[in-house]
């Protein structure tokens, strides 16, 4: 919050107050609120049966390490019709929701989702090919993983091989 310095609506300086129990930015002036929303994304399970899909990270954070195919939602997207899209940018497959396998919260770094929805998805059709912002895309069995860049993968792998 400390980059929200000035009102929106009047562009007056903000001063901290304590409202609805939490330290926010307020207007003086006008009596605007800055509530931060939380950012949600949307990661997709692919699994072959005994394999999971996993892609590798072109940018940073974690550059070069594995994780499920997942973006941001969009303001107005259907969360579904994200996880479609973030999958079949960064695998080249079409896919299809199949349910919510998990909603994990916990902002990683600070440019990261507060929320992430995981589905299990299906493939539909396409060529297995990285895009977006992945440089690999594959298939792993569940005990011979490469390095996995985020805890919330982690958190779904560790989900799957319970479930044995």
């Amino acid at each position: 919050m400390a980059d929200i310095n000035y009102c929106i609506r009047c562009g007056e300086l903000l001063k901290l107050t304590k409202i609805s129990g939490a330290i926010r930015p307020v207007c003086e002036n006008c009596g605007w609120v800055y509530f931060p929303d939380p950012k949600v994304a949307a990661a997709g399970l692919i699994s072959d049966g005994s394999r999971i899909l996993l892609v590798r990270r072109s940018v940073d954070p974690y550059r070069g390490k594995w994780t499920l195919p997942a973006g941001f939602i969009d303001a107005g997207e259907d969360p579904r019709k994200a996880v479609e899209r973030e999958c079949l940018e960064e695998t080249g497959l079409c896919v299809e929701v199949d349910g919510i396998l998990d909603v994990i919260y916990g902002q990683e770094h600070s440019k990261g989702a507060h929320i992430v929805i995981v589905y299990r998805v299906n493939v539909l059709s396409g060529k297995m090919q990285p895009g977006d912002d992945v440089d690999q895309v594959g298939f792993f069995f569940l005990d011979k993983l490469p390095e996995i860049a985020f805890k919330t993968t982690l958190k779904v792998i560790e989900m799957l091989q319970s479930a044995g």
